[in-house]
């Protein structure tokens, strides 16, 4: 294959974003999509390769993975080692143990998966995992195990029908990616099936090059339309759309424009367009070189420093990072890649393949280590977790973890208080139940039997439907039929509005129609205070500032619960955001008897769900105005 400087530059445009987008530069909200531009350049370059062998009759899997671990490994291999012993120094006990286990599935190439079932790529807590990045290496590497198979079998017993075989695999891969983002978001997000199509658009340009066209300007406008679809992802695409699927169309289809942009016009060598010249451009060219490590070192860079800081970065600690970034990918760029590219007695097949064996073995021995060594506490000996009040709300049967049928629900025992005029129910998922230890302390107040309905990841919302909580959408069905036999005059919902706001909250709208329509009154709980950490994480790093603090910044957007308010049309919305912080931030402790009011990152201690409920929740006294049910 000819060297393209173009694609270089394509690489440059999109490591960029990646970056900026991680360091929290807020004026390109979808700078995460350049992850798919990647995607689209793989596919059209590993096919271009496996083709070339072919062509020249050399093809074979061995030399293909030899190229590939020689172009990968080393650098991971390098970067994995050094976020290893930054881990060591930097991390609590808790953590380096999570952080053990992502060794493994980075350096075995299954961290998509293992970040999957572990972590929200946009949840608050996502920046302290310095391996989270991996996942896009391992979905490459496991489209490897059978791209190569493919190709060969469709060059030489399919008479080279690329798009009859590839085309419908990539519209399959497609609508699925559509239908993960209402059913299986996360899935969806991580998980090769979804990102197939992807890897596919490229190879499909690369196998199936279409002719170039004659116009001049028709090429122009072409490649114009490719940066201007990708400018488009970066700057109206964000967190909390559905991703990826439809919107994804955007950085892959504008990449692909502007690699079709690049080719020679009508087979000559003819002046490059606009596009290909902007992307040829020397400071471009030289990013897209270093591109691959730069990816690699920006986000252990990142999450260490939010690992220290546990707050949201100034200007010049960004400023700091971002050459910090540079410097060391340049550096591993000149010193781990290049060797490794180099025709030396090293690089040889065998060389190479015994050094990827040591290196994988080698690393999942030290992450299996940290793992066994429960990450070695003895590192922090003045570091301890105290046991916090909680209560029983996490008790299988009025908080269904997943693991109890939605039959074993029981009204009786999951009235929490009792002796009132008025039933109560409680609905929704861990943001809701964690009001239940504070029940008993606040029950002259509220006046009311509160009845607890609560299931794990489940959201009071009767459209929900998930593939990794399949009965949720039973579960939320039953409560109709708990509120008429229980004699239900009032529902509280209440959830973790951060992780629904991907779906859309006109699920919720809908749901409080149907309980206004059967006679209920509906009041709806906004989001509480999310601390980027464990709160006792918090306490610790802070005793080595201000200890008589014992406030913090929130983590999420102050302004969620400004989000869900349009969707609560017909029921009293409380905002706990208004109670429970300022502007410095949210108290995680109680400063004068020393209580946390959380037990990790944002689920109330008892202390905490005691304070919440005395501030904001209502009160169904006598006199207060209950719709009765019809």
């Amino acid at each position: 294959m000819n060297y393209r400087r173009d694609i270089d530059g394509l690489r440059a445009i999109a490591v960029l974003p990646v970056v900026l987008f991680h360091f929290g530069l807020s004026a390109i909200p979808g700078g995460f999509t350049g992850v798919d531009i990647f995607f689209v350049i793989s596919g059209y370059l590993i096919s271009g390769s496996l083709l070339d062998d072919l062509e020249r009759g050399q093809f074979s899997i061995g030399r293909f993975y030899w190229r590939r671990a020689r172009r990968i490994l080393p650098a991971l291999a390098f970067v994995i080692v050094l976020a290893s012993i930054a881990a060591w120094f930097i991390l609590l006990p808790s953590d380096l143990h999570e952080f053990s286990l992502s060794v493994i599935a980075a350096s075995t190439f299954w961290s998509n998966i293992y970040f999957w079932k572990t972590t929200n790529y946009f949840s608050i807590d996502a920046e302290l995992r310095p391996l989270l990045h991996t996942w896009s290496l391992s979905v490459e590497e496991q489209y490897y195990i059978f791209a190569p198979i493919l190709v060969y079998l469709i060059y030489r017993y399919a008479s080279k029908r690329w798009l009859t075989i590839l085309l419908p695999i990539a519209i399959g891969s497609f609508a699925l990616a559509v239908m993960a983002t209402s059913m299986a978001p996360t899935a969806g997000f991580y998980l090769l099936p979804t990102r197939i199509w992807e890897l596919a658009l490229g190879a499909m340009l690369m196998l199936r090059k279409p002719p170039a066209l004659a116009s001049r300007p028709a090429m122009e406008l072409i490649g114009l339309a490719g940066f201007a679809m990708i400018a488009f992802g970066f700057v109206t695409i964000s967190e909390s759309d559905p991703f990826p699927g439809y919107n994804a169309l955007f950085p892959c289809i504008g990449t692909t424009l502007l690699i079709y942009a690049g080719h020679d016009r009508a087979g000559e060598q003819g002046p490059a367009t606009i596009a290909t010249r902007v992307l040829q451009f020397a400071p471009l060219v030289w990013i897209g070189l270093i591109s691959y490590s730069l990816y690699l070192v920006h986000w252990p860079i990142n999450s260490f420093v939010h690992y220290v800081s546990l707050k949201a970065l100034g200007v010049p600690t960004i400023i700091a990072m971002t050459v910090a970034s540079f410097a060391l990918a340049t550096f591993s760029w000149k010193y781990v890649e290049q060797p490794f590219r180099r025709k030396r007695a090293y690089t040889a097949p065998l060389p190479i393949f015994a050094f990827s064996a040591t290196a994988i073995v080698l690393l999942c021995a030290g992450g299996m280590a940290g793992a066994l060594g429960n990450g070695f506490p003895q590192r922090f000996p003045d570091f301890s977790t105290e046991r916090i009040q909680v209560g029983d709300w996490r008790n299988g049967i009025c908080f269904n973890e997943g693991s109890n049928r939605v039959e074993d629900w029981n009204l009786a025992a999951c009235t929490r208080t009792s002796g009132f005029a008025t039933n109560v129910l409680l609905w929704g998922d861990s943001f809701a139940a964690h009001y239940v230890s504070g029940l008993e302390a606040n029950a002259q107040k509220i006046q009311a039997n509160v009845i607890q309905y609560t299931y794990a990841g489940c959201p009071p919302d009767l459209t929900y439907f998930s593939y990794a909580r399949p009965a949720c959408t039973d579960f939320n069905e039953r409560a109709l039929s708990i509120i008429r036999e229980a004699n239900i005059q009032a529902v509280v919902l209440s959830g973790r509005w951060t992780d629904y706001e991907v779906r859309g909250f006109g699920g919720l709208q809908k749901t409080i129609d149907r309980l206004r329509q059967m006679g209920v009154k509906v009041y709806v709980i906004g989001q509480s205070p999310e601390f980027i950490a464990d709160v006792q994480k918090i306490a610790f790093f802070a005793r080595r500032g201000d200890a008589a603090n014992m406030s913090w910044p929130m983590a999420m957007d102050p302004d969620i619960n400004k989000r869900v308010l349009p969707f609560v049309k017909g029921a009293d919305f409380i905002d706990p955001l208004t109670y429970l912080c300022d502007a410095a931030g949210c108290s995680y402790a109680d400063a004068g008897n020393k209580q946390f009011l959380y037990f990790d990152y944002g689920h109330f201690s008892s202390a905490g769900a005691a304070l919440a409920i005395s501030k904001y929740w209502p009160s169904f006294a006598a006199g207060t105005e209950i719709a009765k049910v019809k």
